[in-house]
């Protein structure tokens, strides 16, 4: 890292970076909250074989100020935290969860973890053993479960509302989508533009998620990852890891529109957020379209309601359109759009609770 891990927090706004460490365990983690102005920072735990700590510091860093910006955007009373656990995934264990556990559990509610990539409800319920500061738990818990269909479902709603704007109306019958990730969401993605008639591309470094995709969804075509930006398509999926939008990918880029559900999908906002524009694609933002899952894990706060949940999810497809409008209307780029609404709420109730 160039920078200091202090000079990161004070550019990108950040209020605390926790570092947890236990030996017999081999845990290593980065909790990192963003902001809470809203409420307590609400934010999944990822598990990742980092090549090094700083690239480790840097997701959770990137991660933390995106859950800050989704929360905001979906309306939510919480802030924006993440956390990361630098391992492999096949080293995760009861220890090592209820562990990590108690390390939350110390920040005494000021962060609140859920589910993430290679981590899953299960984990979770190894987590709630040490604190009940925990979301995504199972349903046999009174939780809500894996958080996927509902991350999935506002990823779909948002190419739908994209489509709207690219095409005149929200029909994906026909359209060319390639989902490149089929984890938990992608799969559910997939599953959802199949059922509409899109024709589906998938590609993904795991083999066996591929297997598993293609077994589900007939009539599903997989595509080399190595030369994915060279198939002719009208939408691309980011369903995995972020920064897949770069100066590389976007200059090879043959879509009208990107909507997907990874996290952090522009490798630099203010450079490839006016890049995508100038090329005639449209950008949905990622914190915006793929705050399902948040949305999801936030009801098990309250009164958990599904119905409740789901019609949340699909206020997704106004506010997309919302932020297409903005970004003409002041000639700046969809993600700067999408923070500049998420910006102005959090400044409002900072400007509220100031006053009390």
């Amino acid at each position: 890292m160039s920078q200091s891990i202090f000079d990161q927090m004070k550019d990108m706004g950040h209020e605390q970076v926790v570092f947890c460490h236990d030996p017999h365990s081999g845990l290593n983690a980065i909790i990192a909250i963003h902001n809470t102005t809203l409420g307590p920072a609400l934010g999944g735990t990822r598990l990742w074989n980092y090549n090094t700590h700083e690239e480790g510091i840097v997701d959770a860093l990137r991660l933390s100020r995106g859950m800050t910006y989704k929360a905001a955007i979906s309306s939510l009373n919480l802030g924006g935290g993440k956390a990361v656990i630098i391992a492999n995934p096949a080293q995760k264990s009861e220890a090592l969860w209820r562990r990590y556990g108690k390390f939350v559990n110390s920040l005494n509610g000021k962060y609140i973890t859920a589910e993430d990539v290679n981590t899953s409800a299960r984990d979770m319920e190894y987590i709630a053993l040490e604190t009940k500061h925990v979301t995504g738990v199972p349903e046999y818990m009174g939780g809500s479960g894996d958080p996927s269909p509902f991350t999935a479902y506002g990823v779909y709603i948002g190419m739908k509302a994209s489509a709207k704007k690219a095409w005149g109306n929200d029909s994906l019958v026909g359209k060319k989508v390639l989902v490149q990730g089929c984890g938990h969401v992608g799969q559910y993605l997939v599953g959802h533009l199949v059922k509409e008639g899109a024709k589906v591309l998938v590609t993904d470094i795991d083999a066996a998620k591929i297997k598993q995709t293609v077994e589900a969804h007939r009539g599903v075509e997989v595509v080399d990852g190595k030369n994915l930006f060279d198939n002719e398509i009208d939408i691309y999926a980011p369903c995995a890891l972020g920064a897949t939008l770069n100066d590389e990918s976007i200059s090879k880029l043959k879509a009208r529109v990107v909507a997907g559900a990874a996290n952090n999908q522009l490798a630099d906002e203010n450079v490839h957020g006016p890049l995508l524009i100038s090329k005639g694609i449209l950008y949905a933002p990622d914190f915006l379209i793929n705050a399902g899952g948040l949305i999801n894990v936030a009801a098990e706060l309250e009164t958990y309601n599904a119905e409740r949940v789901r019609g949340n999810v699909e206020k997704i497809y106004d506010r997309t359109l919302e932020i297409f409008a903005l970004s003409e209307q002041e000639n700046i780029h969809t993600q700067a759009a999408a923070m500049r609404i998420a910006e102005k709420r959090l400044a409002d109730i900072a400007a509220v609770k100031a006053r009390l």
